[in-house]
């Protein structure tokens, strides 16, 4: 088996790189990815494509999605003050390597690897070779953020550093409707979730759910500037391009907020086969409650009634759990070259561990559903 590395996905087939990753998850497949690189996506904002594949013969039977960086925006698993304690002893971080999905803080497979092949041994494989590029483009450190369990598992086994962090993510327990979703929790969350609902539905407010591909060109360009003026609020920016959007029009799934005959907020999800994932919402105006019937409640309401097991609303927000999001663990991987530093940020990261150990206890004492 060869391992080499591709600074385009133009340079292997579509079908090749599908072969290796799971329908249900958008964000791994070939389509996304590449939309990001053709629309302007990643270049402009420190994400320069650094794609490992490993070939038997002329098969890609292994790849991982991998990007150099420049700075640590639009990864989610936080590792500025890494870069701080790097620049107070004139010592550089950046560049570095990051195995992840640009500007998406969902879990998923980064060692892909095809069906049928000796997957263990590319894997492996994946892995040695992905520290032995960083250390050849003279990279500080390699990062595997949001993979599975499974994956840090073996990630471990090589002496990486693990960590962990914590999600709110909505199960579904084979409801019948909203309603019976409702009855599930207790009694003061039920009731909290009704009022929120009724806030809505009596401000004359209604919501519809459009797919990508059914959206006018006046629809896309509203539901692109609720994504614009979110970023712009809290004085960020907006990475992603309306054309990257439009290309995923078959994925994507909006969610809007209509009232006096003008469409006041939105959101957008992804859709995969058995998973719902919300990534973006803005709006015009506040109105009591709207967020969460956009954001939470109609994306719930709308696994149920299309038979979506899982809905993974984003990154943080402990309010979610009110809401019937449970919390739910993430896991990233770190190869750290300098020895020194290596040594110190995982002293930091078992006493991090520790920490968000904690904080999954207390939090799964709180949960918002009765008990059996």
């Amino acid at each position: 088996m060869k391992l080499t590395t591709v600074s385009s996905l133009d340079e292997i087939a579509e079908a090749d790189w599908n072969a290796l990753v799971d329908s249900d998850n958008p964000f791994i497949q070939y389509d996304f990815l590449h939309a990001l690189e053709k629309h302007d996506c990643l270049d402009p904002w420190g994400w320069q494509s650094n794609h490992i594949a490993v070939y038997q013969d002329d098969t890609l039977v292994g790849a991982s999605p991998a990007y150099i960086k420049t700075n640590s925006y639009g990864e989610f698993v936080f590792d500025w003050a890494w870069a701080d304690a790097y620049q107070r002893n004139n010592i550089d971080y950046y560049p570095k390597l990051v195995i992840a999905v640009p500007f998406t803080p969902a879990y998923g497979k980064r060692l892909l690897t095809r069906n049928g092949s000796d997957e263990a041994s590319i894997r492996e494989l994946l892995i040695r070779g992905t520290g032995a590029i960083a250390e050849k483009q003279n990279l500080s450190s390699a990062h595997w953020l949001f993979c599975t369990k499974y994956e840090q598992a073996e990630l471990a086994n090589a002496n990486m550093l693990l960590r962990s962090d914590i999600q709110f993510h909505w199960h579904n327990n084979h409801y019948e409707n909203f309603d019976h979703f409702l009855s599930c929790l207790n009694s003061k969350k039920r009731k909290n979730i009704r009022q929120e609902r009724n806030k809505v539905l009596n401000a004359g407010i209604k919501v519809s759910l459009i797919p990508g591909d059914e959206l006018n060109e006046e629809q896309w360009h509203t539901l692109y500037d609720f994504y614009r003026i979110t970023f712009m609020k809290k004085s960020g920016t907006p990475t992603l391009s309306l054309e990257f959007f439009q290309a995923m029009r078959h994925r994507l799934l909006a969610i809007m907020a209509h009232h006096e005959n003008r469409t006041v907020a939105g959101a957008i999800c992804f859709t995969g086969d058995n998973t719902l994932y919300g990534r973006h919402w803005g709006c015009y105006q506040n109105y009591h409650s709207l967020h969460f019937e956009v954001c939470y409640y109609a994306g719930i309401q709308y696994c149920i009634e299309h038979n979506l097991q899982r809905f993974e609303p984003g990154a943080q927000g402990e309010h979610k759990l009110a809401r019937g999001f449970m919390p739910t663990r993430t896991y990233s991987a770190h190869w750290i070259q300098h020895e020194g530093f290596r040594e110190a940020i995982g002293q930091h990261l078992n006493h991090e561990a520790n920490a968000i150990d904690d904080y999954y206890q207390q939090l799964m004492a709180s949960q918002p559903y009765r008990c059996e």
